[in-house]
């Protein structure tokens, strides 16, 4: 089986564009490229595309899903049964719903759902704990989980209304110049905020969220909760602040 970027995009549920940047940063690699330019994809390729998107399902960074899949003692099999058995609590909560959905639209006495969102959160968090305990040796993961363990609610608190608010803040200029002073000044406070309450955050880092802002699709989707256009906006915002006069040497 060897499919079209296009193809393979429509098959797994995101973008090209996206299959375009995991390539460009050597994540999932095309099987092959035609002599006419076109990517195509085969079963292996597939595969590890279906690993990254069980890891970024867990919340896992690209930079984390990249040196597990790297690590010599790395599972895939073991990888591609947990998504499996993740993707059949899904369709067994789904099914569920429908069967309330029919109850309802008869008028009978609606059942006791088995399988809830909660359920499904706990098989996440039971995965991804799982596979950090075994591979997540990152400097920056092991910094953010650190700080993060030590925070009291108070402090959890007032770092989600801190980012809410710089969020909100380039939300509301998603219509302006993203290299004009106050974006530029947000964008210091979101790196700021990264480092007060997470890990270091280098220029080098910082340019590498920007491109995943719109590069997956999940972090648009989040970001653009605040307003569309809003993960763009950060985006390219960054994308000038990392390459501007005041880059890190």
């Amino acid at each position: 089986m060897k499919l079209t970027i296009s193809e393979a995009a429509r098959k797994c549920g995101i973008s090209v564009r996206t299959l375009h940047y995991y390539d460009a940063i050597g994540l999932v690699k095309p099987s092959e490229t035609g002599e006419n330019g076109y990517r195509y994809y085969d079963q292996e390729s597939l595969s590890v595309l279906q690993q990254v998107l069980f890891y970024r399902e867990l919340e896992f960074s690209l930079k984390e899903i990249s040196n597990l899949l790297k690590k010599p003692d790395y599972d895939k099999k073991q990888a591609l049964c947990n998504h499996r058995e993740l993707l059949l609590l899904k369709r067994e909560h789904l099914d569920e719903l429908l069967c309330l959905v029919d109850e309802t639209i008869k008028g009978e006495t609606m059942s006791k759902l088995r399988t809830t969102n909660e359920d499904i959160e706990r098989a996440k968090q039971k995965y991804a704990r799982e596979a950090r305990e075994r591979y997540g040796d990152t400097e920056a993961y092991q910094e953010s989980e650190k700080r993060y363990a030590a925070y009291s609610d108070d402090d959890k608190a007032r770092m989600g209304a801190e980012m809410d608010e710089i969020f909100e803040g380039f939300a509301s200029m998603v219509n302006q110049d993203p290299g004009k002073d106050e974006a530029q000044r947000l964008v210091k406070e979101w790196q700021d905020h990264i480092s007060r309450y997470s890990y270091p955050c280098t220029k080098e880092i910082l340019a590498g969220l920007g491109e995943m802002y719109v590069a997956d699709e999940r972090f648009t989707k989040n970001l653009d909760k605040y307003g569309e256009g809003t993960a763009r906006f950060m985006s390219d915002a960054i994308r000038i602040y990392c390459s501007g006069p005041h880059k890190e040497k």
